[in-house]
């Protein structure tokens, strides 16, 4: 594969599994040639293009030629300079790297990565809480990620790759957009008077998952009891990174009982705990290693070789 089919089966695998349709995907990609348009000649060099056409922008070719040929992937979920070290050090030892692909975004891909946030507010409006009070509240919680985001380095591994002459690659939400469908699918399937701790032996059925139970970080009951009977299950594994602490209130009134989540910060938690709503947290890498899982697994299909790094689980689901 080339790395542009690399990255073109990534965006229509996130685009097949987002929460929003079709019908939401145009409108961002709508927004984003008004954004052009809107833009005074003198300052249309700061348009990222790539955006007319792929609504993740926490997914981008990095580095490279996107015409390259690809045999040999080292995919993980962070890809720092140890990593990029790494890649370099393979070729020598009769496995050359063709492609570095990160599930973690870096460069502008993290520094924006705001702009899939939005997707949460429709997430919401699946189960009841207003659209209008989603876009509101990830409007300013959106604000606050790019604040906190604008002072980090996001271009240590970028620099790094480009030096060593490696293609570097990201794919975020569309594998979060996998994982959410295919976890919510599961959920949505189990009877009504399932318990919490239901919940988690069905999330340990799952190689990526009991992989991680043997690492010491897979599912667990972070709010609730286990005997307790989980309600509506909500999946919380897309959209970029945390809402703010206020949604889960509203999600609890909305008649949320339960958030799958992949991880969740304390004040979240508390807050939840106070709504007497369970958490079951499947656990980070886990979550993105089956996330890119159900991506790579179509890279290889088509040939390319996958060597796993930096808490990257790989899973084949091809067969045989």
């Amino acid at each position: 594969m080339k790395i542009r089919e690399i990255y073109e089966t990534a965006v229509r695998m996130g685009r097949e599994a987002d929460p929003r349709g079709e019908k939401g995907i145009h409108r961002v990609l709508a927004d984003a040639a008004k954004a052009l348009d809107d833009l005074p000649e003198r300052r249309r060099w700061e348009f990222d293009p790539e955006s007319l056409s792929n609504p993740f922008a926490d997914t981008r070719v990095l580095v490279g030629d996107p015409e390259a040929e690809v045999r040999r992937v080292l995919v993980g979920i962070d890809l720092q300079v140890g990593e990029v070290l790494l890649a370099d050090r393979l070729g020598p030892r009769g496995k050359p790297i063709d492609l570095l692909l990160a599930h973690h975004p870096e460069g502008r891909a993290l520094a924006e990565l705001e702009a899939v946030m939005g997707v949460q507010a429709d997430i919401w409006r699946r189960y009841g809480v207003p659209i209008n009070y989603g876009d509101s509240v990830m409007s300013t919680r959106r604000e606050e990620i790019t604040r906190r985001l604008h002072a980090d380095n996001t271009e240590q591994s970028i620099a790094a790759a480009r030096l060593l002459g490696i293609p570097l690659m990201c794919c975020h939400t569309p594998a979060d957009n996998r994982v959410n469908a295919f976890l919510q699918a599961r959920c949505d399937a189990m009877d009504e008077e399932v318990t919490v701790e239901d919940v988690v032996d069905m999330l340990k059925e799952i190689p990526e998952y009991r992989e991680a139970v043997l690492r010491g970080q897979g599912p667990t009951v972070f709010a609730g009891e286990g005997g307790h009977r989980a309600g509506k299950i909500m999946v919380d594994m897309t959209g970029g990174t945390s809402g703010p602490e206020e949604s889960i209130d509203r999600l609890a009134a909305a008649g949320v009982g339960t958030i799958l989540g992949m991880h969740m910060g304390e004040d979240h938690r508390k807050r939840a705990e106070a709504a007497h709503m369970n958490v079951v947290i499947a656990g980070h890498h886990a979550s993105d290693s089956l996330g890119m899982n159900l991506i790579v697994d179509e890279y290889e299909r088509r040939g390319v070789e996958i060597v796993a790094c930096s808490g990257y689980i790989r899973v084949s689901r091809l067969g045989g």
